[in-house]
């Protein structure tokens, strides 16, 4: 990803934390070792935390910028 927003970064952050819990729930590290199902897994894990957390973000954006509608004087 070239320039990641900062929603992006926090996205990517929780996308990792997400796997990670995955891999410490199964005790491997070493991805050569993972069944076809661990994998599948594992990439379901850092790719829905990351779709979750920019979904989260995206709704904190706008809604502060809801909020803003009324003091734009144009």
């Amino acid at each position: 990803m070239i320039d990641p927003t900062p929603n992006e970064k926090a996205a990517m952050e929780r996308g990792g934390q997400m796997g990670g819990e995955y891999l410490e729930s199964i005790g491997k590290t070493d991805l050569a070792t993972f069944t076809v199902e661990e994998w599948s897994t594992f990439i379901e894990c850092v790719v829905t935390g990351y779709c979750d957390c920019l979904r989260e973000l995206a709704s904190t954006d706008r809604n502060r910028l809801d909020a803003m509608k009324e003091g734009v004087p144009f």
